[in-house]
């Protein structure tokens, strides 16, 4: 072994960020924390409205994978966009802080995860919170590290239109999506600090950079985890060309995310043998579920062109993008300021429903894609992004090769549960029935997606043009799931069943997704986990 540590933790995305912290603050803990990316020192990463700078294509801050083709998105390749560097994905989203429905949770524990009910995480929520603003403190924190803040931004018109639009339609106003009443429409909750992005990485690995045993490595592959016998004992990597091999006396961690975290397994020998052999990878431990399990939430666009000059276009030209850069970089102001996506909703798809089913993104600009891969149109527009928040539908992922560079092939199964259409269709129509309302009447403009060609009002056409367009909204989890089922790979704590030493703490321990982006719960869970680690008890 080259190297020696307690613990080796692989990935300083959103949880690994919290465990580097959590495990050092134990002084006789010696932790080393390992990146495929760099230090999180780009400027757009920190600048609110960067993201829509390196979210579009793969860069040093973004893995950029590519799904496979499948049937049921028009043999499409799905851009994935993941986060590369310290903060991982959280150093590239839209910074949008939700926790999910109460009931998500509680299906958590009745899945075979004692301890991960609400009232059981509730507490963990509030521990990573320091929320800035009057907040109800039976549901927010305000002495935690990452924190979170109600959009303000006053020069938005349209996005209060859209709330006084939702309320038109017949649906609630709700004061805090992450309080008692997620249902509704409201601005959201930013992971922001002051005018800069608050990742993982700002709030939980720059504060404790300096301790003498927290040692950090960036820019490298990992291979593999070592094993001898059923123990994990290192994890070996490729930097500059050379392959290096650390020891973990404790214990190895992976919280690579729900892309990276079940491929690496799979490259050591932990998996199903059907993925793995065919690659002569040496099997050490047959686990089925390794990789299964794949869901993501997938959205559609519903745009109108705006008839008046008062949205977010007015900085997306080139010249109007830099000005906008200036005035934040003197001033900390203006639309680089702030996340473009200030405001949403979380509808039912149909009065049937017991809880909310959809989310609803709303942005003040004619959006190219959920990705803004194209240009930026060049009228004024406003857009929305729906989709189902507990889809039926799961997919896989499994290893191209033995090689450490090559990204795994992903099969996200999108929309193959009809259930998943029709609630996506339901959902579509009840967000352009918010846009029809009269709160809009003097600034909706023609129809642009889905463009006139395609009737809404036809079932067939409508599922066929969101086969076509939907994309990610950048939420896969489940690969390694918790549980004590066949499928299962983890237990609820992330020890990985049937070895020792070995332990997953990332989004791909969801067993099934939460109504929301999944940021906010993934940094939970790696509050939560740590104390398991750590052998403490917060409750």
């Amino acid at each position: 072994m080259n190297r020696e540590f307690d613990y080796v933790i692989v990935g300083a995305g959103s949880a690994g960020c919290v465990l580097a912290n959590k495990l050092s603050e134990d002084n006789e803990n010696s932790v080393l924390l390992i990146e495929a990316g760099g230090k999180d020192s780009n400027l757009f990463i920190h600048m609110p409205s960067g993201y829509s700078q390196i979210v579009p294509q793969a860069n040093k801050q973004n893995f950029g994978f590519e799904t496979e083709p499948e049937e049921t998105t028009s043999r499409r390749k799905m851009y994935w966009p993941r986060g590369r560097g310290w903060g991982g994905s959280s150093s590239i989203n839209a910074m949008v802080y939700i926790r999910g429905h109460a009931s998500d949770y509680d299906q958590w524990r009745q899945l075979g995860n004692p301890g991960w009910s609400y009232d059981d995480v509730l507490p963990y929520f509030k521990r990573a919170e320091n929320f800035q603003g009057e907040g109800d403190s039976d549901y927010h924190g305000f002495e935690g590290p990452l924190s979170v803040k109600k959009s303000d931004r006053t020069d938005d018109l349209l996005l209060d239109k859209f709330i006084e639009a939702g309320q038109q339609a017949g649906f609630p106003l709700t004061p805090d999506f992450n309080g008692k009443q997620q249902e509704g429409f409201s601005r959201y909750e930013h992971t922001i600090k002051g005018s800069k992005r608050c990742s993982s990485a700002r709030a939980y690995l720059h504060p404790v950079l300096k301790r003498k045993n927290l040692f950090t490595e960036t820019n490298l592959t990992v291979d593999k985890v070592i094993f001898e016998g059923k123990k994990a004992v290192g994890v070996q990597y490729i930097i500059k060309g050379k392959k290096v091999i650390c020891k973990a006396n404790k214990e190895v961690i992976l919280s690579a995310g729900a892309v990276n975290s079940p491929q690496i397994l799979m490259r050591s020998g932990v998996g199903n043998a059907e993925d793995i052999a065919p690659h002569g990878i040496q099997m050490n431990h047959e686990l089925k579920g390794v990789g299964k399990n794949l869901q993501d939430h997938i959205g559609v666009v519903s745009q109108f062109a705006s008839t008046k000059p008062v949205t977010l276009h007015r900085s997306a030209t080139m010249f109007r993008t830099a000005l906008a850069g200036i005035q934040y970089l003197l001033l900390g102001t203006g639309d680089a300021a702030n996340p473009p996506t200030a405001g949403g909703a979380f509808i039912k798809s149909h009065p049937d429903k017991d809880i909310p089913d959809m989310q609803i993104h709303y942005v003040s600009i004619a959006v190219p894609d959920v990705h803004g891969r194209a240009d930026i149109p060049t009228e004024h527009g406003f857009s929305s992004i729906v989709y189902a928040c507990r889809p039926q539908s799961r997919g896989h992922l499994t290893l191209k090769s033995s090689n450490a560079e090559d990204a795994p092939l992903m099969f996200p199964n999108y929309l193959s549960e009809e259930q998943d259409l029709i609630d996506t269709r339901n959902g579509f129509r009840e967000t352009r029935r918010v846009f029809m309302q009269e709160a809009f009447d003097e600034y909706r403009g023609d129809q642009l997606k889905p463009g006139l060609d395609v009737n809404i009002d036809d079932d067939q056409e409508l599922d066929q043009w969101i086969r076509e367009t939907g994309e990610t909204l950048y939420h896969p989890i489940g690969t390694c799931k918790m549980g004590s089922d066949d499928m299962s790979v983890t237990n609820e704590h992330g020890q990985v069943h049937g070895v020792s030493g070995l332990r997953v703490v990332d989004a791909s321990l969801m067993p099934t997704l939460i109504g929301g982006n999944t940021n906010a719960p993934t940094i939970m869970m790696a509050e939560k986990i740590s104390d398991h680690i750590r052998g403490k008890s917060f409750l």
